[in-house]
């Protein structure tokens, strides 16, 4: 366990906001961290790799990291195998890993930022896939009394970038492991126009083939944190009735859109930003990706208030535009 005091936050967010943090906790184990719950100065925001914050100032508190990075294979039949994997894993370590052993089901999650635990907080999502469709069980500390508790996939409460975790329990638990079911044969996800024809120009639906289907297609639309500060996804895709959705139709025949649950749809938030004109525009050192409308970018010396600023900014032209209200993916801390 490391335990670092007035520790800088710079390296540790993608955004690349330049706070610190009273301290900062990385343990490696659940018993290293029930030894020092009692001592925690609070409050108290458990962090991955920082990919889905947004620091408005300096964290007047304990960061806790999770360290835990093992993968270990609990059981294995003809046709799955359960993984548990620490929360400290890099989420596409993970990824890599499952596609060199032949395991199906988070191929189409490769090259997203950020580690295992967060995973299952935020219910990640790309290309048709999300993170519950594999997630058999989170296991979890109560930061209260240090209780272990598990959650199986129902209790969590999965929903679109939602769970019991961002809600009702949130910051009450820290994820030490999650357990998958993975598939041991092929099942390839390929609903996706651009996934397939990437994977058929790369030779067919192979786990390899798509893995690198994936990372192409998302090198050529998001930039890279450690060249332009950023979250990735600001903003989550809206999910609006069918009346709502042909009323924007009747204005735009070409709007894209996806079936959501419910008999509801999913429209690209991306495509309503580019539609208001912000594609490629900056508010001070804050700006809206040139290749991708969903995410917005660090300049350089931006502040997390200048960042909101722009998110405000285009919350509200997207509102009068559309009679849309976007909501935010990344947490503003």
């Amino acid at each position: 366990m490391t335990i670092r005091e007035n520790c800088s936050l710079k390296d540790h967010n993608t955004f690349g906001m330049d706070v610190k943090s009273d301290r900062m906790v990385d343990w490696s184990t659940p018993d290293e961290l029930k030894g020092i719950l009692a001592d925690l100065e609070r409050p108290v925001l458990m962090m991955g790799g920082g990919s889905n914050l947004l620091f408005m100032s300096d964290f007047k508190g304990t960061v806790l990291h999770s360290s835990v990075t093992t993968i270990d294979i609990l059981g294995i039949t003809n046709d799955h195998v359960h993984v548990r994997v620490g929360s400290g894993v890099v989420w596409d370590d993970f990824v890599a890993w499952c596609a060199v052993n032949g395991y199906w089901g988070v191929e189409n999650l490769s090259a997203i930022p950020g580690e295992v635990g967060a995973s299952a907080v935020q219910n990640i999502g790309a290309y048709g896939v999300e993170a519950k469709d594999v997630i058999d069980t989170v296991q979890t500390i109560c930061l209260a009394d240090g209780s272990e508790r598990d959650f199986i996939n129902a209790e969590c409460r999965y929903g679109y970038r939602q769970s019991i975790f961002k809600n009702e329990l949130k910051g009450q638990y820290a994820v030490a492991y999650v357990i998958f079911t993975l598939s041991r044969k092929p099942e390839p996800r390929l609903g996706y126009g651009a996934l397939e024809q990437e994977v058929e120009r790369l030779g067919g639906p192979s786990l390899e083939n798509i893995r690198q289907a994936v990372i192409s297609i998302r090198d050529s639309k998001l930039p890279d944190p450690d060249v332009l500060g950023n979250a990735g996804s600001f903003f989550m895709n809206p999910v609006i009735t069918e009346q709502d959705f042909n009323i924007i139709r009747s204005s735009y025949p070409d709007v894209p859109s996806y079936p959501a649950a419910g008999g509801l749809i999913k429209v690209p938030a991306g495509w309503l930003i580019e539609k208001t004109g912000w594609k490629g525009r900056s508010l001070g050192p804050a700006a809206v990706y040139e290749k991708q409308a969903l995410v917005l970018v660090n300049k350089g010396g931006a502040t997390g208030a200048d960042i909101k600023r722009l998110a405000d900014t285009i919350i509200e032209d997207v509102r009068q535009k559309f009679g849309i209200t976007l909501s935010t993916e990344v947490n503003y801390i």
